[in-house]
């Protein structure tokens, strides 16, 4: 097998969580996590109030793309919420995802528990959902 070079190499990003990180610091590159490392990551509202951490990562299969972060608000009886993935950005320097929206308007998605789930595959909830975030849906984003 043929490596590439320069060589990725995995880091522990010191919450026993693995990156991916390139050799050489000066040359532009992919920023590549794992699944793993991004769940329980916090998100932060546009008026820096913490609204959550990343409970799962939804892939759209047929795409080959990330649909949807869904956020847990935590605690008992936690409520869950997508949220485009267009619509967050990842702070590498503080190790979380960032919304150009308010808290409130967070807290107004519509929620599910871990036992309901919206069925993500119809186009119409979809296609509300990144309304709401103010998105083009990825599915139809040239």
């Amino acid at each position: 097998m043929t490596t590439l070079h320069p060589p990725d190499r995995p880091v522990d990003d010191g919450n026993g969580g693995k990156l991916v990180e390139r050799d050489s610091g000066d040359e532009p590159g992919p920023m590549v996590r794992t699944a793993d490392v991004l769940k329980g990551s916090k998100i932060v509202a546009s008026d820096g109030e913490d609204v959550g951490s990343v409970f799962d990562i939804v892939l759209d299969l047929h795409h080959g793309r990330i649909a949807y972060a869904v956020a847990s608000s935590g605690g008992t009886g936690e409520m869950l919420c997508a949220i485009p993935w267009s619509a967050m950005k990842y702070d590498i320097g503080d190790k979380s995802f960032h919304l150009d929206v308010t808290a409130a308007h967070v807290k107004g998605t519509p929620g599910f528990d871990d036992e309901h789930w919206p069925v993500m595959t119809q186009s119409r909830w979809g296609m509300s959902l990144h309304q709401y975030y103010n998105r083009t849906p990825y599915w139809v984003a040239g």
